[in-house]
């Protein structure tokens, strides 16, 4: 299930609140991902069998935050438990990282929108044993030439001060 609400009905809390309810859940259900989407965007759903959809973000009505929502993907035993929820685009490539450690990186261009209540389709191809555990949306070089960063350029501070000092 999936609920779509404005942000701007959520307001802001101190460290210690317990928050708002954002999503009334059935017996057994868990909340897998909050996604905040850009119009444009679409919603890709991925199972742990290797399946999944993308859906265009106006198959989700606006409700109110708390309600019981609207389906998002059939799962079935054919596709199993939803492991995750990105937003994405056509530019956007996607990793995804199995149990047995198996990963693979995908274009999203080529995989079409589809309604919301389908069982999807198959993303990747697994082992029996293997399952999906994770994906990760891959930044495209467009996201860095906006935020000023190289795609290449390592996370954090350089290896060594620009003094040319030893560290200590």
């Amino acid at each position: 299930m999936a609920v779509r609400f404005d942000e701007r009905n959520v307001r802001a809390m101190g460290r210690s609140a317990r928050g708002v309810r954002g999503m009334a859940l059935g017996e057994g259900d868990a909340v897998v991902s909050m996604v905040a989407v850009e119009p444009g965007e679409s919603l890709l759903t991925v199972c742990e069998n290797g399946y999944g959809k993308r859906t265009g973000i106006d198959e989700y009505r606006k409700t109110k935050r708390g309600g019981k929502g609207v389906i998002n993907i059939k799962t079935t035993e054919r596709n199993g438990c939803v492991v995750a929820v990105e937003a994405v685009g056509d530019d956007d490539e996607l990793m995804f990282i199995t149990a047995n450690g198996m990963m693979l990186r995908t274009d999203l261009s080529a995989l079409r929108e589809i309604g919301r209540a389908t069982q999807g389709v198959r993303l990747i191809r697994l082992d029996e044993t293997d399952r999906v555990v994770a994906i990760a949306k891959i930044a495209s070089e467009e996201d860095h030439e906006e935020n000023g960063t190289e795609p290449d350029a390592p996370d954090g501070p350089e290896s060594g001060p620009s003094t040319g000092a030893a560290r200590p």
